[in-house]
């Protein structure tokens, strides 16, 4: 319970059990919104190399983008080809994923070395302040979600089940070649406008 307004209120919200390979799916608004504000380079194909169920892939397209998907275990999204991002050895200029937060640095430091010039990667807040490794690389704005998405695992989606109630907060760590590294912190809402 919560108290809200002087009234008790019931959360709802959810923890779910880590799933292997680390698969959590993001509401779609989480990426239509990024594709609302932030511009990536259109000359070459936009890559996800998390795709998953292809929600960051088709929220690209949907905003006019090119995409290539992969991701390390085929889960169904046309297209998709079935590799480990961390033995790719091209990148196009941009990428957009939601990646397992414990391959997060591996994958955002592979993206860059292969020649990302922007790089979108979906991370939880509260791991935000021990990773370390952003320091080192060109973290040009910090996108806070809210509200609170859900990011239940991939099973839970695929069971049918309608996630609500995030528990844990998240942000878009938007990297860009020539940054210094001083972050802007901006808020991204769901509907919009102000949060």
């Amino acid at each position: 319970m919560t108290l809200i307004d002087g009234a008790a209120k019931k959360l709802e919200a959810h923890v779910w059990e880590r799933e292997a390979n680390e698969h959590y799916v993001e509401p779609h608004w989480v990426s239509r919104r990024l594709f609302d504000i932030e511009d990536f380079d259109r000359s070459d194909p936009l890559l996800d190399s998390c795709a998953g169920f292809g929600r960051i892939p088709e929220a690209a397209q949907a905003a006019g983008y090119r995409t290539l998907a992969a991701d390390i275990v085929d889960r169904g999204f046309p297209g998709c080809e079935i590799q480990d991002f961390l033995e790719r050895r091209r990148m196009p200029v941009s990428g957009a994923t939601n990646p397992p937060f414990n391959g997060a640095e591996a994958i955002a430091r592979h993206a860059l070395e292969l020649g990302a010039h922007k790089l979108a990667l979906l991370f939880p807040i509260a791991r935000l302040n021990a990773a370390h490794w952003v320091r080192d690389l060109p973290l040009k704005r910090i996108r806070l979600l809210t509200p609170r998405p859900p990011m239940p695992p991939g099973s839970y989606i695929t069971a049918g089940h309608e996630p609500q109630g995030g528990r844990v907060d998240f942000t878009w760590l938007i990297f860009e070649r020539g940054s210094n590294g001083r972050a802007e912190i901006a808020w991204l809402h769901r509907d919009g406008g102000a949060p």
